[in-house]
């Protein structure tokens, strides 16, 4: 049996991690996640303040600018995938370069 590089790993990880942001994430429930309905069962969900980013760009899970629903939340989802696995991939990238570093 052959082995799989590295590099086709990670390419076809980024891929299926931008396919089911960008189109799968727009199938997933519209209910709230298990914090707001404990908030909204329990009464205090009133409490909820507005956060700092909530004007932000990609707010909601939506992007502004988009009218289509499917296409913004889509948009937002490959946007926030890109630069979450820019930051680790930038990470990793600094952690083995300065441990190669090291070894040397």
């Amino acid at each position: 049996m052959s082995r799989v590089s590295t590099k086709t790993v990670v390419v076809v990880g980024v891929f299926v991690a931008i396919l089911l942001a960008g189109f799968v994430s727009f199938y997933a429930s519209g209910s709230p996640d298990g914090l707001n309905k404990v908030a909204i069962d329990e009464g205090f969900a009133y409490t909820e303040e507005e956060h700092g980013a909530a004007d932000g760009p990609l707010a909601g899970y939506e992007t502004d600018g988009v009218a289509n629903g499917r296409l913004s939340g889509g948009l937002a989802g490959v946007v926030g995938s890109v630069v979450v696995l820019a930051i680790a991939g930038g990470v990793v990238y600094a952690v083995r370069r300065k441990h190669t570093a090291d070894t040397s």
